[in-house]
């Protein structure tokens, strides 16, 4: 196990917390670390985000009075799909990591035949 295994100095304290308690109840190698580093600092920047749309809401409005999204829309989702794929890839839940790695998209993907 990984017990001495510190979280990164720059991340919430509550998410120090969660680095821990997965670097002591799993055998990490060094790659799941800085996966998991990654997953964690999602985690941060989605919570980060989720604040400031708590706070100001989803939409503000432009010099024009035209509303627009909150760039933190954007920062939120792209931080909660990261972090969900990197647990996914972390196989944190029991199930195992997928024993091939996924096809690339190419110019055909998803076309109909």
């Amino acid at each position: 196990m990984n017990e001495g295994q510190k979280p990164p100095a720059h991340l919430r304290p509550a998410t120090k917390k969660w680095f821990k308690s997965v670097t002591s109840d799993f055998d990490l190698d060094g790659h799941h670390v800085r996966l998991l580093t990654l997953a964690a600092e999602a985690w941060d920047q989605a919570q980060t985000a989720r604040e400031v749309l708590d706070s100001g809401g989803q939409t503000f409005t432009d010099r024009f009075g035209q509303p627009k999204e909150r760039p933190e829309v954007g920062i939120l989702q792209n931080a909660r799909i990261s972090f969900a794929r990197l647990i996914r890839e972390l196989a944190l839940d029991g199930d195992s990591a997928p024993d091939t790695p996924r096809m690339a998209r190419t110019a055909d993907y998803g076309r109909r035949r």
